[in-house]
């Protein structure tokens, strides 16, 4: 079994660690890349500045809320 755990926190760290040798649980521990941290950013981004191409298919949402919520007798109001 894996078990993949992310914290900046070097304390976590610490008792994670002493935890596992105490377990007989092997630890690999691995730090994001600069190349892996530089691809984040780049995504990130890519999905800020996201333009749509065309305009969206859904009509105006205020106007369907109000055509929606007219007044009108409900079943079990008599």
């Amino acid at each position: 079994m894996e078990l993949i755990l992310k914290t900046n926190n070097e304390n976590s760290i610490a008792k994670l660690i002493a935890l596992a040798k105490k377990l007989n649980v092997t630890i690999e521990q691995r730090d994001k890349s600069a190349v892996e941290k530089e691809e984040i950013e780049e995504l990130k981004q890519r999905i800020l500045n996201f333009k749509a191409q065309s305009p969206s298919s859904f009509p105006d949402a205020a106007e369907w809320q109000q055509t929606e919520r007219t007044v009108r007798d409900l079943p079990f109001s008599k």
